[in-house]
């Protein structure tokens, strides 16, 4: 890629910059080090980015490069539109958010991005342009914090587009209050153009400015000739109103953006400091703390200054003795992701349940309602989330509230596909277990048995007998996978399918077959859960191994995203660098990311819904999970002379585990030691 001429003063701020920034992060936690926010960010290989944001913040600003990404920035990409306030991470279609952009410079100007300048830290990304600007941004879960150094004597200007976005705009309007402050709205179709958010703004700036352009989407802002004080916006956002998004600007008035990137910083090494490891080699760390780090983007918390939340019916309400989240990508991120914050930040979990039981209340689609408070995807299979959440401790889950929306989301459930019918059955099974938990033995037995006969009737006819066709992406209709990867999507009916095909030990023949042939597809969740199964088939050491490999190996890789590839590809399906995942695989709004740390620390939630983690081998020497309020729980490796050595013996708390399975309950009430024996 062809670089762009820099002068003697972009040269000269960058020098600075990298100083400033070296010096800084000696001070940081140690874990922080291990995160590497570029990871993942280069064309089509994860689709995720590095802007600077809190844990569940609704804000992260970072660049939109033209061309962009799902995420607005692509890596290999120098050139750019501005620097917008929100996107997500990791998803399909074309992404969600880029709004409110801010581009330093006039309308008409050409900007990039000078690439040797670029860094970022959780909480902080800054870079030098090539007119000379160097950006630096921090955030808090609602504020984006942007600081502009202009070259001195130069003529100051920024370009505010007021309706910038990935999906389409349904509405936008602004209104400038004084020299200083600029108030307004967006209005914007959701993950795919499902549904609509809407989000009110307050833009203010340090230095008065005037207006040298304008138009129904945006503003040309002049600030005169710049001095050696860097010029400083702060661009409130709230899905409630104008008002409110001036109060939440307000209120951060006295914080200096040094004082506010430090907290964002801090807040970020609470969150990395819920794990600590030992062993394994620097990328296993880099790749970790990384992974743990993109866990906590989403839910974003979207409750007001005032205890005030948007509901999917329409309506502004009050969070009494709770906070409302919302952006969700359920399909993807059950999996893994809500079971790893169950596991690190229950108090979180708490009110992400309860603000998922009020999608019941209020409305609940699929996809995206039209009364979203954040950009947001998608929300299939949340009552499994609720269901793991409550069988795993969570305290004070409204499920009763909930119920009749959950039971009116029960007759929506298609069986038109085969991969269909597998999903509604856990959903089915889910709504049986919630059920019984409720008192409503009835329901449970009724959802129970449809759950049951809808798998048997598909595994019988779509996934019992394997034949040619069971690799060929979407064969048979099927929405993103093959038969081969749908077929373990089950794993609470693994009894009858091993009794239908031949006992067990066929089961684990068949699935030992579809690694060996590389029929799996770890850039797309259907068969993720897949190396795990064979625990629940008495052939752990299996299992390890092929995690081991998707971990740490070199693999041939049939399948993209969405088709097979025209030929297959060689490679990592993790690696430390830009191009960080597959090609065509999406992070998945933090899916990914907790598959990885469950794998790398030796656990994983085979069923989602159960309280059981499947143990299986780690990537470290020891690993300490603060699991509740003064609890460790210590994974210890001990006689491992090869990185694939099997495991002979589990043992919590000096009692064998025979099964390779251990209950998070036990795991919240006692902490303890897990030692692997190899």
């Amino acid at each position: 890629m062809k670089k762009p001429k820099t002068s003697c003063t972009v040269a000269f701020k960058a020098l600075i910059f990298i100083f400033l920034f070296s010096s800084a992060s000696l001070s940081f936690a140690q874990k922080s080090k291990y995160v590497d926010l570029f990871i993942g960010t280069a064309g089509d290989n994860g689709q995720v980015d590095p802007a600077a944001c809190v844990p569940y913040g609704m804000v992260r600003v970072a660049p939109d490069s033209d061309p962009r990404s799902h995420s607005g920035y692509d890596y290999n990409v120098d050139q750019i539109s501005g620097f917008s306030v929100n996107r997500l991470s990791g998803i399909g279609c074309s992404g969600a958010g880029g709004n409110f952009s801010m581009k330093p410079g006039r309308q008409t100007d050409t900007l990039r991005i000078v690439k040797k300048t670029e860094s970022a830290i959780p909480g902080y990304y800054t870079v030098a342009l090539n007119n000379g600007v160097i950006a630096e941004f921090t955030a808090t879960k609602n504020i984006a914090f942007q600081r502009y150094s202009f070259p001195k004597n130069e003529e100051t200007f920024l370009t505010f587009n007021v309706a910038s976005s990935f999906t389409k705009i349904l509405d936008s309007s602004y209104e400038i209050i004084s020299a200083n402050e600029i108030r307004g709205y967006i209005q914007a179709g959701n993950t795919c153009d499902h549904g609509a958010y809407k989000l009110y703004f307050s833009m203010t700036t340090s230095k008065p400015f005037g207006i040298t352009a304008e138009t129904d989407k945006g503003i040309e802002l002049a600030f005169g000739k710049a001095d050696k004080k860097p010029l400083e916006v702060r661009i409130a956002i709230s899905p409630i109103n104008t008002e409110t998004a001036k109060e939440e600007n307000i209120f951060q008035t006295y914080n200096s953006f040094d004082k506010i990137k430090k907290q964002a910083t801090s807040a970020w090494d609470n969150v990395l400091s819920k794990i600590d490891v030992t062993g394994g080699s620097e990328e296993n760390k880099t790749l970790f703390y990384t992974s743990l780090y993109r866990v906590f983007l989403s839910p974003a918390n979207t409750t007001s200054w005032n205890n005030k939340y948007l509901g999917t019916d329409g309506k502004i309400r009050k969070a009494e003795d709770f906070i409302y989240y919302s952006s969700w990508s359920m399909w993807d991120s059950y999996r893994t992701k809500f079971p790893l914050i169950t596991l690190l930040d229950a108090p979180a979990m708490k009110d992400i349940s309860n603000s998922l039981c009020k999608l019941f209340m209020y409305g609940k689609k699929d996809w995206a309602t039209d009364f979203e408070s954040t950009p947001t995807v998608r929300t299939e299979h949340s009552i499994v989330v609720l269901l793991d959440a409550y069988n795993k401790g969570i305290p004070n889950i409204d499920l009763k509230g909930a119920y009749a929306g959950m039971k009116a989301e029960m007759e929506t459930l298609k069986t038109e596909r085969p991969d269909q019918a597998f999903e509604t059955s856990i959903d089915l099974w889910a709504m049986s277990k919630v059920a019984a938990i409720l008192g409503e033995t009835a329901d449970a037995d009724m959802y129970a048995k449809k759950s049951k006969d809808i798998f048997l009737t598909a595994w019988e006819k779509d996934f019992k007998n394997v034949d040619d066709t069971y690799t060929k992406m979407k064969g048979s209709g099927l929405y993103q996978g093959t038969r081969w990867q749908y077929r373990w999507a089950l794993p609470q009916y693994l009894d009858e399918m091993a009794e239908s095909v031949g006992g067990k030990e066929v089961l684990a023949k068949q699935l030992d077959y579809f690694f060996q042939n590389s029929l799996n597809n770890q850039g797309n969740e259907p068969g993720i859960h897949a190396p795990f199964i064979f625990n629940r088939l008495g052939q752990p050491e299996k299992g390890q191994q092929v995690a081991y490999n998707i971990l740490n190996t070199d693999m041939k890789h049939i399948y993209g995203g969405n088709a097979e590839y025209p030929e297959p590809r060689h490679g990592r399906v993790f690696s430390a660098k830009p191009e960080g995942y597959l090609f065509e695989m999406d992070e998945d709004d933090g899916t990914m990311s907790a598959w990885y740390v469950f794998a790398s620390m030796g656990l994983f939630p085979l069923v989602v819904g159960e309280p059981f983690y499947e143990i299986t081998s780690p990537n470290f020497e020891t690993v300490t999970i603060q699991v509740g309020k003064g609890k460790k729980l210590i994974i210890k490796s001990i006689n491992k002379l090869s990185p694939t050595s099997p495991i002979k013996q589990v043992r919590f708390n000096n009692s064998v585990i025979s099964d390779f399975r251990i209950n998070h309950n036990d795991i919240a009430e006692k902490g303890g030691v897990l030692e692997l024996e190899y």
